[in-house]
């Protein structure tokens, strides 16, 4: 299969950094938290998290959420093709503060829909931002990211690729033929229907 590589990990480490100055620019004497999406927007944020701080020169506090029992397509999987379920973990107070959602790829907007849905569970964030790592476009719903590493024009037969040293060994983002809601993890809305060792790329849905 052709894959052609768009970030590789000084692309991504110099993207992370530009986006952590960007969300301190533009919340500048706000109190910050940062959120991901499972799974590897999570990783993400961990990474955004330490690079804000260091600027801030104070803590910044993390937290991580699971979409699996927001998505608005539960109902109609098959049994079989059930979501993975993560924990989230959300345990600081989300009022008052700008809370930044972390998601590896952005696609038609429904992980990220329901991630927000997630997060109010917690409590009602003076406002809430959005930050991916690409943005593949193919939205299905009026969501736009506030922070992006890098615009990823796409086809719908392409994959987004998302790995990341701490799941994958490797930090990229690549493009590659395929189906983007079979095979690994096709950017754009995490595709669920494999078992966990066969999801290896982030599907980019914010």
């Amino acid at each position: 299969m052709t894959q052609k590589v768009v970030l590789d990990r000084d692309d991504v480490r110099r993207t992370l950094v530009r986006i952590a100055h960007e969300i301190v620019e533009n919340n500048s004497g706000e109190s910050i938290a940062v959120v991901g999406i499972h799974r590897r927007g999570a990783l993400l944020a961990g990474r955004l998290r330490e690079l804000i701080a260091e600027l801030v020169g104070e803590p910044v506090p993390l937290g991580d959420v699971d979409i699996s029992f927001y998505r608005d397509d539960l109902g109609m999987r098959d049994p079989g093709a059930q979501p993975v379920v993560h924990a989230s973990h959300i345990d600081f107070a989300v009022e008052q503060a700008t809370v930044v959602l972390v998601d590896d790829v952005l696609f038609t907007g429904r992980t990220v829909r329901a991630a927000i849905d997630a997060l109010f569970d917690y409590g009602r964030p003076r406002r809430v931002q959005l930050a991916v790592l690409a943005d593949r476009g193919h939205r299905e719903l009026p969501i736009r990211p506030d922070y992006v590493g890098k615009n990823l024009p796409t086809a719908r037969d392409e994959r987004v690729n998302v790995t990341v040293e701490e799941l994958d060994g490797e930090d990229e983002v690549s493009i590659s033929q395929g189906d983007p809601r079979s095979g690994a993890r096709a950017t754009g809305d995490r595709a669920l229907l494999l078992p966990p060792a066969e999801i290896k790329v982030t599907r980019g849905d914010g």
